[in-house]
Formats: C-alpha cells, sequence, structure tokens
C-alpha cells in the first residue's frame, strides 16, 4: 500500500470533482490532529486515516485485503473508475442531485437508466453531462450518474426521455459480490 503519485492524485481528483461540491473537506486536518489519505493497494485507491495506513504497512502486501473506503480503481488504460463502494463519501458531499420516485428505485437498482417520468426532483442548477447522486424520496443514497441534460431541458421532454445515465448502484452489491472487492 503505497500513497498516490501526482499523476494519481490528478486523475482521482478530476475524477471526484465531477460529483463534489468541495475536494478540501476530503483532506483536511482533523480535530485530533490526524487527517484522510489517498492510498493505492494493487489497482484500487483507498481513503483512510493517516494513521490507520501507518499501521497498515506492517501487514504484508498478499495479507491486506482492503483499508478504507474503496473509492474506485484504475484502469489498464490509466483512467479511473468510480466503484459503489465510494456511494456514502460522494453523498455526504454531493453538488448535484436527484431524487427518485418510488417507482422509479427498482429499475434503478436493476442497472437501467434514470427516465424523467421517475424523477421526483432535482437540483436545478445542475447542467448536462455532470455528476449527479440519486438519491430516494427519503434521501438514502442509491448511487450515481451522469446527468442526460440540463435541469431546465428536462422539464421540456417527454415522460420516456432519460434523464441521467447509470454510473453504479447499490444493485451491484449483488449483481458484482464475486468481482467488487477481487482485483
Amino acid at each position: 500500500m503505497r500513497p498516490l503519485t501526482e499523476e494519481e492524485m490528478r486523475v482521482v481528483f478530476a475524477k471526484l470533482a465531477d460529483y463534489m461540491s468541495s475536494l478540501k473537506t476530503l483532506i483536511a486536518p482533523l480535530e485530533d490532529g490526524d487527517r484522510y489519505d489517498f492510498r493505492l493497494q494493487r489497482d484500487r485507491v483507498y481513503y483512510c486515516r493517516l494513521s490507520v495506513a501507518n499501521l497498515a504497512t506492517s501487514v504484508a502486501r498478499d495479507n491486506l485485503m482492503c483499508v478504507g473506503t474503496c473509492l474506485g480503481k484504475f484502469t489498464k488504460s490509466g483512467k479511473f473508475r468510480l466503484h459503489i463502494t465510494a456511494l456514502p463519501l460522494l453523498a455526504e458531499h454531493a453538488r448535484y442531485k436527484i431524487w427518485v420516485r418510488p417507482n422509479g428505485e427498482m429499475p434503478f437498482l436493476y442497472g437501467g437508466n434514470i427516465v424523467k417520468a421517475h424523477v421526483g426532483r432535482w437540483s436545478e442548477d445542475c447542467p448536462a453531462h455532470q455528476g449527479v447522486v440519486v438519491f430516494n424520496m427519503n434521501d438514502i443514497p442509491l448511487g450515481f450518474g451522469v446527468s442526460a441534460r440540463s435541469a431546465s431541458e428536462a422539464k421540456r421532454l417527454d415522460p420516456t426521455a432519460i434523464v441521467c445515465f447509470r454510473q453504479a448502484d447499490c444493485g451491484e452489491y449483488l449483481r458484482d459480490e464475486d468481482t467488487l472487492f477481487v482485483s
């Protein structure tokens, strides 16, 4: 487990900036003097306390499965892909949000995109092609995706038009349980 290089950190921050309002809150020091850090184990990026990451250095690489929250992984081409395990962190700091109605929860959780008929409400200033976090009407995060249209454009669309492309949803814990935590 090692710290991210400058280039890797830039790629991770660029992906997180699509979904979050402020990245400063991720790396700000805590009240107890500790801080959070990004670490790389194989090709996966973890977000954990620095004190825990320092303790993990005493564990052999083959025996260490994970430390902290897995944010995502680097692909073979060097791109960074967010995992569903990053949802609690994204939901806490989300810039743009979409709330789906109860009739739209199951189609989204089974891997479908969000259509206009399923949207209960969303952030007013949401532009097109921007990262959004998807909530149900009870403010429980369900997943995240990319807005297909801006909020103002979507008001004029027909009910079957796609307004959000799914990137990840909570159903992945069941659909991809064999490969989600394995390199």
